[in-house]
């Protein structure tokens, strides 16, 4: 593990593998989770494939700067300056973090690299996708959303226990809570063993940040409000990742997001929730290689256009920034079909957004 240090005085701690030159891919975690609740296994696969994988922890998490100091901000007050325009009360916001990511980019040399954010992440990806295009090589939002989801009940109160970290340094507590967590949010068709859980949940005390700092998370994304607007705006190649048993954030939300980002691959996981279980690696790790390569080879093919010519041509009908489609409606047009985990993956051909079933197995 190494460390950066921000223009703002904050220390980004941060894990780096695979060669330095390999096309880098930053991954960016969700709401109060730790860097390594990316799964290891899932890196090491990514990096076989070519890629030079990069996990940190956000602020107010893990290794990373805690914001103690920033205190205990209301949910309510930040939920209505995002829904007035007004100014913000709340210790940061998504676009402070975003700007996390660009430190650390900056502080690694990387002119840019390939996004992949979960839930949190994932909107904190999307800003940077749409505000900062030359920087992002391509996108992936897992089971994230383009606005605050509109929860019954149940979910929020999913949420208020994610808040709630255990203030005691008992190891006990802190299994308690990952467990508690993880009936409620995890993959029913892809369920974590007893032996993940607690590995996660000791990781997880052995580098504990302030109780507080998911409240002061939740508090920049409850802020950052309606961000449909904003996702209209992405031109990178984007791959949209969902649970359909997602229990926090419906896959409804994650089916929005791709109809708003032109030519959008959206994908639905049978039988996932809001966590990522070992059992999930080998169909993830597909999905996303894949992915990274056809956006690899695109961004190389236009860095050397934009090398060759600063402008585009006379006559040209589009630039090498423009979206090969306008229509954020267009991956509605192929039917929705279900495949089993070694099905071809027949209709990528498509120049057009697709959607897809993947399935789950017991």
């Amino acid at each position: 593990m190494s460390r950066i240090r921000t223009r703002d005085g904050l220390t980004l701690a941060y894990e780096s593998m695979g060669p330095v030159d390999a096309p880098p891919v930053i991954l960016i975690m969700g709401l109060g989770a730790q860097m390594h609740v990316w799964p290891t296994s899932l890196c090491q696969q990514l990096v076989l494939a070519g890629y030079r994988v990069i996990r940190f922890d956000n602020r107010d998490t893990g290794a990373s700067s805690s914001l103690d100091h920033a205190g205990n901000p209301s949910l309510i007050r930040a939920w209505l300056a995002g829904r007035l325009n007004r100014g913000s009360p709340i210790p940061y916001t998504l676009k402070d973090m975003s700007r996390d990511v660009l430190a650390l980019m900056d502080a690694l040399e990387l002119p840019s690299a390939h996004l992949i954010g979960a839930s949190m992440g994932g909107m904190i990806a999307q800003r940077l996708a749409a505000k900062k295009r030359r920087r992002v090589r391509s996108l992936t939002s897992i089971m994230s959303s383009a606005s605050i989801p509109r929860l019954p009940v149940r979910q929020w109160q999913v949420l208020l226990q994610l808040a709630k970290r255990p203030a005691s340094d008992d190891r006990r507590a802190h299994r308690h809570y990952l467990s508690r967590l993880n009936a409620v949010m995890g993959s029913p068709a892809y369920p974590m063993t007893e032996e993940e859980i607690q590995q996660l949940a000791e990781r997880n005390w052995q580098r504990q940040a302030s109780p507080h700092g998911v409240k002061r998370q939740l508090a920049a994304i409850t802020h950052a409000g309606d961000r449909r607007r904003l996702l209209r705006k992405i031109k990178v190649r984007t791959l949209v990742i969902h649970g359909a048993d997602d229990p926090l954030i419906p896959v409804t939300q994650g089916i929005e997001t791709a109809s708003l980002i032109p030519d959008a691959r959206m994908r639905v996981v049978l039988g996932m929730g809001h966590d990522f279980p070992e059992a999930l690696v080998p169909k993830l790790s597909k999905m996303l290689i894949k992915h990274l390569n056809k956006s690899e080879k695109r961004w190389v093919k236009r860095h050397k256009r934009r090398v060759s010519s600063s402008e585009p041509q006379r006559g040209s009908a589009t630039s090498p920034d423009m979206p090969l489609s306008h229509d954020p409606m267009a991956w509605l047009d192929p039917p929705v079909s279900t495949e089993s985990p070694g099905s071809s993956d027949s209709h990528e051909k498509n120049p057009g957004a697709s959607i897809r079933s993947e399935t789950g197995t017991k």
